[in-house]
């Protein structure tokens, strides 16, 4: 019996920009470009990038930059249908983000509860602003860099009878995507599942992800 369980990314996916660098474009740090650069080419890891991103920022800025971000950020178009369809049909959702808690979970207020949220945490009491990753990789990661480690956690979720769906956009969920048993994917996940002739299918707006899971799933709305 197919057991879906869906893992689904926030910035890009979620959210229709990422806001990890719609904050950097917004505070403009220098340099930050090509650290973002780095990060996509994978010349830097991610916990890595995302660390040095931060550290340019003063914690001074903690609340004008969670005021920015809470405000710029738009949900997806068909979320909120998308999360009463998993709740329907008890198709258990995780959100696995390489986002920070301080914008990740209110914004994901009211649209809860999930089956888990998994993201970075922010620390905002020392000088500059400290990133911590509480999901680290696991010793089966080839990656050993990922800040939110999406694939290791996913094997401490899965059982052998889940079908694991990888729901994403970036390089972020590239490591998911290798594992998953279905990716749903658009923006630069594309790009990478074509290079690794990963199977896909694509999405702009959780409705259509809704109709990829009726036919891949058979489950109806």
């Amino acid at each position: 019996m197919i057991r879906p369980i869906i893992f689904c990314d926030f910035d890009g996916t979620i959210t229709n920009q990422d806001n990890i660098i719609h904050i950097m474009k917004k505070f403009d740090p220098p340099g930050w470009n090509t650290i973002k650069d780095h990060i996509l080419s994978q010349k830097l890891s991610i916990q890595e990038g995302v660390k040095q991103m931060f550290s340019m920022l003063p914690s001074t800025l903690k609340n004008e930059v969670i005021s920015f971000v809470l405000k710029e950020a738009q949900i997806r178009e068909g979320f909120d249908e998308f999360v009463a369809y998993t709740k329907k049909h008890k198709i258990p959702l995780f959100i696995v983000s390489g986002g920070i808690d301080f914008f990740v979970q209110p914004l994901l207020e009211g649209y809860g509860p999930f089956a888990g949220i998994y993201c970075n945490e922010a620390d905002f009491t020392v000088d500059n602003i400290k990133i911590n990753f509480p999901h680290g990789c696991d010793p089966y990661c080839s990656s050993q860099g990922c800040g939110c480690c999406k694939p290791s956690i996913m094997r401490t979720l899965l059982t052998a009878e889940s079908t694991s769906i990888v729901i994403g956009d970036s390089i972020t969920d590239l490591e998911a995507a290798k594992l998953a048993d279905i990716v749903i994917a658009r923006d630069f996940l594309i790009e990478r599942c074509e290079e690794l002739n990963l199977p896909f299918q694509t999405f702009e707006n959780f409705h259509d992800v809704i109709s990829i899971l009726e036919t891949r799933v058979g489950v109806k709305q």
